[in-house]
């Protein structure tokens, strides 16, 4: 049996039927040149030879007695693979907004915690004559890094695949679950293994907290111990920051990686600032179309890693910081100055704790209690009254950059398909293949039944840093190197703009990202993909 770290079983735990943990993607593929086979087929035939290069697809969870301790992955020696590969024809038209629906809808329900977590769909009937697979693994068993890994064992950088090796023989167990004694027994070493584990980092996590938690010193040698202003604290309120429901919108777009590295190196800023800046222009254009722009600047939470160099294990090792997105800020070039600043401040920051955190720690009842906690949570409501920590999630996963085939079929795109949360209830995931950045935007439905709107925003922010960067001739100091904090610097906000309407845009690769369906509208209709 293999244990679950700390943050590994939270995700299990705080899952909901409104708030499910699993994490996915969206490929669309494009079949050999005159293929007439049974592609659902062959794909159940592809993944039947590779189930054993990758323990995601063979563990499932074996349940702790009372839910006293977290529980425990174990061999699955019965997978049924007509439960975990499923098959889905599109009705016509087969338009890629039907596909997107399709995909909200899916990402929408639990996975089976009896079995192996994962879920494979390959969905055809698109008029584009491409096949779509949309794929879901619960999160409590891997993060955006080792999904990449994954992706790895199962991908081919050839149509014709490579060999891979069967497994070798195992003895067959029969056993549905194990016995009460065997677990608790498991529970209890794994429990003192984790405290005596914690024990031995607590000099790094003192000097961890003494780092980030001291007050620097001013001109004067003196520290300042006065308590931060609850009103900085907090990320300003928006529509987006309430309790969600379990459905869901989903979009997804496209911008080519060249172009967003021609961006950062002529504002020489770094990639993921111009990401966060892409975002953060989206959602000043989204909220200024509503009239409900917040003078205060938008909080984004955003995972980093904190795995080392090669490590490709199943499991989860990161972190949640928090960044200035800048949204008080008008001009597209002011904002992604501000962004960068708060990145070096924050990668200093996690520079110094990055190696303290903990990732696995014991928790007696961890199951029980966090499981109700997360429950009254969600049915209270509560995000719709606290102050939220962060108005939105944006992450950015760091792709492949060659081409890869699955059971033959060219994968054209890698759009990630990630976790909204109650009191952040849009999470925006970007994961660059093979020359693209591909945007995946989800969100709960009732919080955000426009958010085909906000994905063309997107675009359109795009557009409007790659005019700015070119028209500058080299990049500006102030932007390449370390400054203050932008905190410190406490601009004066700038007010709503009027809403405006915009130019119609092209998306790359149009006939693989998908289109937009036109929203409804409160206010003039932002940019739209052509």
């Amino acid at each position: 049996m293999n244990h679950l770290s700390g943050i590994d079983a939270a995700f299990l735990h705080l899952e909901s039927p409104e708030m499910p943990m699993h994490v996915g993607s969206l490929n669309i593929l494009e079949l050999p040149p005159g293929y007439s086979g049974d592609f659902f087929e062959d794909v159940k035939k592809y993944l039947a030879e590779r189930l054993h290069t990758a323990d995601v697809f063979t563990r499932k969870l074996a349940l702790m007695p009372f839910d006293l301790a977290d529980p425990v992955w174990v061999e699955d020696d019965d997978i049924d693979l007509d439960h975990h590969i499923r098959h889905i024809t599109l009705p016509k038209p087969g338009s890629n907004a039907q596909l997107q629906q399709y995909v909200a809808r899916l990402h929408s329900t639990l996975l089976d915690r009896s079995r192996p977590l994962w879920e494979f769909f390959i969905i055809d009937g698109l008029r584009s004559g491409e096949v779509a697979l949309y794929t879901k693994v619960h999160h409590a068993r891997l993060d955006g890094q080792a999904g990449v890994a994954l992706g790895r064992a199962i991908l081919d950088t050839e149509p014709s695949g490579r060999r891979v090796k069967p497994p070798r023989p195992k003895l067959r167990r029969n056993d549905y679950q194990l016995g009460v004694a065997e677990l608790l027994s498991a529970a209890a070493t794994n429990t003192a293994r984790q405290v005596v584990k914690l024990v031995k980092a607590l000099p790094s996590l003192a000097a961890a907290a003494k780092t980030t938690l001291l007050p620097e010193k001013d001109e004067n040698g003196r520290r300042n111990w006065s308590l931060p202003n609850s009103a900085d604290f907090f990320a300003p309120r928006t529509s987006i920051n309430v309790a969600i429901t379990n459905q869901r919108r989903f979009a997804a777009r496209t911008v080519p990686l060249a172009e967003v590295k021609e961006i950062a190196k002529r504002t020489g800023t770094s990639l993921n600032d111009v990401v966060m800046a892409t975002v953060a222009g989206a959602l000043r254009d989204y909220f200024n179309s509503h009239r409900e722009l917040p003078e205060k600047p938008l909080l984004a939470a955003v995972p980093v890693s904190l795995r080392t160099a090669g490590d490709e294990s199943a499991n989860n090792q990161v972190s949640m910081v928090r960044m200035t997105l800048a949204t008080d800020l008008p001009e597209p070039l002011q904002r992604l100055k501000r962004i960068a600043e708060a990145s070096v401040e924050m990668k200093a920051m996690m520079g110094k704790v990055k190696s303290a955190i903990p990732t696995d720690f014991p928790m007696l009842a961890a199951p029980w209690l966090l499981s109700g906690l997360a429950s009254l949570y969600g049915r209270s409501r509560l995000a719709n009254v606290i102050p939220p920590i962060a108005n939105v999630i944006i992450s950015n996963v760091p792709g492949v950059q060659t081409q890869l085939y699955f059971a033959g079929a060219k994968i054209i795109s890698y759009y990630p398909v990630s976790i909204p949360a109650h009191g952040m209830a849009l999470n925006v995931t970007v994961q660059s293949y093979n020359g693209r950045l591909d945007y995946g935007l989800i969100g709960c439905r009732r919080a955000l039944p426009d958010i085909a709107d906000l994905a063309d925003s997107l675009l359109a922010e795009h557009r409007k840093l790659l005019e700015v960067a070119r028209s500058l001739e080299a990049a500006p100091a102030a932007i390449a190197a370390p400054v203050a904090s932008a905190a410190t610097a406490a601009p004066a906000a700038a007010k709503p703009r009027a809403p405006r309407s915009k130019a119609k845009l092209s998306v790359v690769a149009s006939s693989k990202a998908p289109a937009a369906k036109p929203a409804r509208k409160r206010a003039p209709r932002a940019a739209k993909a052509a």
